[in-house]
């Protein structure tokens, strides 16, 4: 009895933190809609991942994948080259454990978005996976030079990632999320789903 006051009183404490910072009289339109806005951006992060992560397990991959390593350290700069060596050597002796890996990896992140399971652990290694596919086939999104135009997509996603911890920290549990519901009826479950 007294677990199922504290989780009516979590699901208060959400709405009224929802309220408060969403509040009616609000004019601005996404303040007033932030409660569904971070799940849509989540959800679309994921269907995102889940078909990067569908494409790595293409089969012709496999086989380029080395290359695509090797070509990543080509132009960088010569402090560089031993990460890119490093890397190459890995993915040259084991492309099918390395490439099959990140796409499960990315289809496991989708399906973590998507149904909003465990979000500070896959947000904080989204981060990092980010990261490291920026870093390594990315080659930072270098080499840089005059014609160079853009930096790589792994450190924007990184970004997105770091965006949806600031939002989600702001405005509390998100509702539309299988973690909410797993919260009301397990409390602790706060702790791997919630940032603050």
């Amino acid at each position: 009895m007294l677990e199922r006051d504290n989780v009516s009183g979590a699901a208060r404490n959400a709405e009224d933190r929802d309220q408060v910072l969403a509040g009616k009289e609000s004019r601005n339109w996404v303040v007033r809609n932030v409660r569904w806005l971070k799940s849509f951006i989540r959800i679309f992060l994921g269907i995102v991942w889940l078909i990067d992560g569908y494409l790595k397990l293409s089969p012709g991959l496999v086989d380029a994948f080395p290359d695509l390593v090797r070509r990543a350290g080509e132009g960088q700069p010569t402090w560089l080259q031993p990460w890119f060596n490093f890397w190459s050597g890995v993915t040259t002796g084991n492309a099918a454990l390395v490439v099959y890996t990140t796409g499960v990896l990315e289809v496991a992140l989708g399906v973590a978005l998507v149904l909003g399971f465990t979000r500070k652990i896959a947000y904080l290694g989204g981060i990092i996976f980010s990261l490291f596919i920026w870093a390594i086939p990315e080659g930072f999104g270098g080499p840089y030079g005059p014609s160079s135009t853009d930096i790589g997509t792994g450190i924007i996603y990184s970004f997105v990632f770091l965006s949806l911890v600031i939002i989600n920290t702001i405005s509390g549990p998100s509702k539309y999320s299988l973690d909410f519901l797993i919260e009301q009826k397990y409390p602790f479950w706060k702790r791997v789903a919630e940032f603050g």
